[in-house]
């Protein structure tokens, strides 16, 4: 993120000894400082899942012109909330979970869209997904799915969804899974999550 203006994280060559870090975003370079907190900006305990908190000295000191966006962003003691989630094990290497922001709450469980989206790319026809949610009366949040198929390959929803159901938990299966050309998109191509629950809503209201 611009707002840290440097690398925050590296793995280097002498780091490979384990296979576990193979999967992780490496560990904090020096001179700066990252923290993993829970909702109260509490330290959790190694091996927890938490937001990124960093501070050092690339770190940016204010918006501009903006106090309200800052304080939004920045503790008072210069800790820079990054908004992603991720965990760090007892030798300071960080596993990558998500985007706060996008974390789905079914009931009390925190379900997380990249685990789901890396299961369902593992199907042989599978090109791109995008997990999002949408609102539910019952459970707060139901798992949701728009899929993109390699090109002249096909797939039915029940075939994906059984597909998941040996390498996922029942909640983590979405719901609704429909088959797209592509991911309705910002101005600047990036997908935009918040309009893929408009798309969904809007379908399953006209079916």
């Amino acid at each position: 993120m611009t707002e840290i203006g440097n690398f925050l994280t590296c793995t280097v060559d002498t780091n490979y000894d384990d296979d576990r870090r193979h999967t992780s975003i490496g560990r904090c370079l020096p001179h700066m400082e990252i923290k993993i907190v829970d909702n109260n900006g509490t330290v959790v305990p190694i091996g927890s899942e938490g937001e990124i908190w960093v501070r050092g000295y690339s770190i940016m000191s204010c918006y501009d012109n903006d106090r309200e966006r800052t304080a939004e962003m920045i503790t008072d003691d210069r800790w820079l909330r990054t908004g992603d989630l991720a965990r760090m094990d007892d030798d300071g290497y960080l596993f990558f979970i998500g985007r706060k922001k996008e974390m789905i709450i079914r009931g009390a469980t925190n379900i997380y869209p990249i685990e789901i989206e890396r299961v369902i790319l593992e199907h042989p026809s599978v090109a791109d997904v995008q997990v999002f949610s949408i609102p539910d009366p019952l459970v707060d949040e139901v798992v949701c799915a728009f899929v993109k198929l390699k090109p002249e390959t096909k797939c039915e929803v029940d075939e994906l969804k059984m597909f998941l159901s040996d390498k996922l938990t029942s909640y983590k299966i979405p719901e609704h899974i429909r088959f797209v050309d592509d991911f309705t998109r910002n101005v600047m191509g990036k997908v935009a999550k918040y309009k893929l629950t408009e798309d969904m809503i809007n379908i399953l209201n006209s079916s």
